[in-house]
């Protein structure tokens, strides 16, 4: 086998060492975000509280309108409310129909 001569070594310490400087530190390759995770969680569930109150106003739209718009009365007694029609009328063709017109008309209509 042929022995590596000094010169050639030093050389190849060189090349390794342009090598070892050129490439990243380790403890630095990955940044880390330190992320207010509370925060974000608050955010979250504030949005699934606002997605739910708002289905919670178009349900409570629906059934209001269907009531004044007499949608559900009940055929058999006169005056008288269809409380299984109460929970499944769609008294008008869209949910956010319903969340809009709330939402613009916070008192009641004279």
């Amino acid at each position: 086998m042929k022995e590596v001569s000094d010169e050639r070594k030093a050389a190849e310490g060189k090349v390794m060492n342009l090598y070892k400087e050129s490439s990243p530190a380790i403890e630095t390759l990955f940044e880390w975000a330190y992320i207010n995770h509370v925060a974000w969680s608050l955010v979250v569930v504030l949005l699934g509280f606002v997605f739910w109150l708002a289905i919670a106003l178009a349900n409570a739209e629906n059934q209001r309108y269907a009531l004044m718009t007499k949608k559900c009365e009940d055929p058999m007694f006169k005056g008288e409310i269809d409380k299984k029609c109460l929970r499944t009328v769609e008294s008008r063709e869209h949910w956010w129909q319903h969340v809009s017109y709330a939402l613009t008309h916070t008192s009641p209509e004279k």
